[in-house]
């Protein structure tokens, strides 16, 4: 083959280590030589970015120049990086995170082909080159015009799963045992959703571990969030979701020597594991069952076949008063504020019953209920009630990874990437 260039455009920590590793392992895999194929990536701004990204590229020995999304708009407006690479002058533009118009105006300025790897949703068909998506759906309902432009490759994320190190490393630091029943507790990275999230999270684990002491738990701490700021959202001093959820106060304990993880620790001595390593796929795959908000946790846990119960607590709604435009006016205006922002509420929370709204990504790929959303005012028993009612049913819970593994796409997704990127001559 002749010499070429391989620009892979991403942003977030996510992407970079459960995209962006497995595709840039296959593409050396098949091109070994660097005179024949040189991979570049470029990092564009992300707001669950850790500023760590473009230092975990480079760490990738497969990769050959890398640069932070720092300079990601000087790139995207003028074609030129700030170490001034050169570009042969055969290439491809990969997108693998961002905005899916980067890829289109990179492509344009460089004059290379273009192909994006869509897992949830595809744009641009008439300016993309070539979409590698996660599974059919989406090939689905592209218009007939553009629709051999699409290949399915399968799931990404799924290729990215705990190799047998991090899965060794995560039962040592934890003291799993062949009979451990570990469960996972992903209250989210943002503020508005650590705000319900760890109360009712933590609640609901100490519930559980009333009636069963011998399970354990484990918070895979997102990349954005420091610890003492974590268990801010357990204070009641500091935080006022608490109360509503009966959550236990809890202190940090650092660990003593480097082989110990930090752990949250109740009054009544529960004690919640805290890992930092990320991503978490390595404890993760230890779980047997997952509580977690909505979002691209149940993406994450779903592409790696870990049985989940996705929470919708409203008593975080009930609070929210950070509505848009002239909604947003009236909610805060004295006096009459609070009973128009409970009366907006209503209407939402009456309009996601009547429509049946799924919001865990299996269940959105497989238009039923994969894995069960709980919505309302949640309480610790009642979610705790659920751990236990699967916890009893072991045979569910095999049920549930079956068909999260009949859901996610097809196997080998990074080297049919590979392989669709490399044939774009």
């Amino acid at each position: 083959m002749s010499a070429m260039d391989v620009v892979i455009l991403s942003n977030g920590p996510g992407e970079v280590t459960t995209w962006v590793k497995p595709v840039v392992r296959s593409l050396r895999a098949y091109c070994p030589d660097r005179a024949d194929l040189r991979i570049s990536v470029v990092l564009s701004p992300c707001p669950n970015a850790t500023g760590r990204e473009a230092e975990i590229v480079r760490q990738y020995p497969e990769v050959d120049r890398v640069q932070g999304s720092a300079h990601f708009w000087s790139f995207l407006l003028r074609g030129k990086t700030v170490e001034e690479w050169d570009w042969r002058d055969r290439g491809v533009v990969l997108f693998l995170g961002g905005d899916q118009i980067y890829p289109v105006l990179v492509g344009r300025r460089l004059g290379y082909r273009t192909v994006v790897y869509a897992e949830w949703f595809a744009n641009w068909h008439r300016w993309i080159d070539a979409f590698g998506t996660m599974n059919e759906t989406l090939v689905e309902k592209v218009s007939p015009a553009y629709r051999n432009k699409f290949q399915v490759v399968g799931d990404l994320m799924g290729d990215g799963q705990a190799d047998l190190e991090d899965r060794e490393t995560a039962a040592q630091q934890l003291g799993l045992g062949p009979e451990t029943v570990l469960i996972g507790l992903l209250p989210g990275s943002k503020r508005a959703k650590l705000t319900q999230g760890v109360p009712l999270l933590l609640a609901a684990a100490a519930y559980v571990c009333d009636r069963n002491p011998n399970i354990r738990f484990v918070i895979p701490v997102a990349p954005t969030v420091q610890l003492e700021s974590l268990v801010t959202y357990a204070d009641p001093q500091q935080n006022p979701m608490v109360p509503l959820f009966d959550g236990p106060q809890v202190t940090l304990v650092q660990p003593e020597t480097p082989d110990q993880l930090p752990y949250l620790k109740t009054d009544q001595g529960m004690q919640v594991f805290l890992w930092q390593s990320f991503p978490a796929h390595g404890v993760t795959s230890h779980c047997a069952l997952c509580l977690t908000t909505v979002g691209a946790n149940t993406a994450e846990l779903g592409s790696l076949g870990v049985p989940m119960i996705v929470l919708l607590p409203t008593q975080q709604l009930d609070a929210m008063n950070a509505w848009d435009g002239i909604l947003g006016l009236l909610v805060n205006l004295p006096l009459v504020g609070k009973p128009v922002n409970r009366l907006v509420n209503l209407a939402f929370f009456a309009y996601i019953r009547r429509s049946g709204k799924l919001f865990a990504w299996p269940n959105i790929w497989a238009g039923r209920e994969v894995v069960p959303e709980l919505f309302g005012r949640l309480t610790a028993e009642q979610v705790g009630d659920r751990v236990l009612q699967y916890l009893d049913q072991p045979e569910t819970l095999a049920a549930v990874r079956q068909d999260l593994r009949q859901v996610r796409g097809e196997s080998g997704a990074a080297e049919k990437l590979a392989r669709l990127v490399l044939a774009m001559d």
